[in-house]
């Protein structure tokens, strides 16, 4: 009897045709003589779908082609089961690849997610939503906002929405934050609340940043230049620690003068003025490359 192994499509997931990657994957599944059970998120009950397709099948691993909102979206319906998740990144963002050093071909790919080692990795819960890589206040959600309404996608899509966003910018908030730590109070451009170090575009933002140590940090970009925040928010600039302040700890309080746009994990989520973030330790099974500790 073959075992079962799961592959969640997003089929819209970074302007990306997947039928190359869906072929690729199917085959390299005959060939390990595994049952492949394919499922196209349609988001319309994904959730529940996908926890009626795991009691069905009992896989030993489940695969997301997709980006970091996709692999969001599978591990909360995986929240109660002991699965490996696999990543074939097809996203607009996929953060979370580029941080476990995925590899850029397919090939390579489909080994580590079929067969790889894991390591668990933390969660972060903001205002009782789960982030598992990267989450914001500010410009770059702003800008999601931005890029979600309009009709071009991919990387040019998020080159356009960064200048017509950092065009249209706002004042900067005033963000007082409290924790087991000194309270903060101070302006902000953006404020990032990461569990890892870069974002999709390859931009390290969080140096400190390691998915399994229990803590999660705040990286307060402060009141800079609009033209060296849109090199950090497109990759092309590395962050200067002079304009930042980063706060590592497990929980925090973050309220705001005014409602600032909020993302989580590359989907936007409206505006807020108070976010209550603690850590989730290791929440969740992730296939990858070996050794593990060259990622760490």
């Amino acid at each position: 009897m073959k075992n079962n192994i799961i592959l969640i499509v997003n089929p819209i997931s970074g302007d990306v045709d997947k039928s190359e990657l869906i072929d690729a994957a199917t085959a390299f599944a005959e060939k390990e003589n595994l049952n492949l059970v394919i499922y196209n998120t349609s988001g319309i009950s994904d959730s529940d779908n996908i926890k009626v397709l795991y009691s069905t099948y009992a896989p030993e691993r489940i695969i997301v082609a997709g980006g970091d909102g996709t692999i969001k979206m599978v591990a909360e319906a995986m929240e109660e089961h002991d699965v490996i998740i696999g990543i074939l990144p097809a996203g607009s963002a996929n953060g979370l690849a580029v941080d476990l050093n995925l590899p850029s071909t397919i090939e390579e790919n489909l080994e580590i997610a079929f067969h790889n080692d894991f390591m668990e990795i933390d969660m972060i819960s903001i205002n009782g939503k789960k982030s598992i890589h990267l989450s914001d206040l500010g410009v770059n959600a702003e800008m999601i906002k931005n890029y979600e309404n309009s009709s071009i996608r991919g990387k040019w899509g998020y080159a356009l929405q960064t200048v017509s966003t950092l065009i249209d910018l706002e004042d900067p908030f005033i963000a007082t934050i409290t924790g087991d730590f000194p309270t903060i109070e101070c302006e902000a451009r953006m404020i990032v609340i990461a569990n890892s170090q870069k974002y999709g575009t390859g931009v390290s933002i969080n140096p400190n940043g390691v998915m399994d140590d229990g803590k999660f940090e705040l990286v307060i970009l402060k009141n800079m230049d609009l033209v060296v925040l849109g090199k950090i928010i497109t990759g092309n600039m590395p962050i200067d620690v002079n304009d930042v302040e980063i706060i590592s700890t497990d929980q925090a309080f973050v309220t705001t003068n005014i409602p600032v746009s909020f993302q989580i994990d590359g989907e936007y989520c409206g505006k807020e003025t108070k976010l209550n973030i603690e850590i989730l330790p290791k929440q969740l099974k992730v296939a990858v490359p070996n050794p593990i500790n060259e990622i760490i």
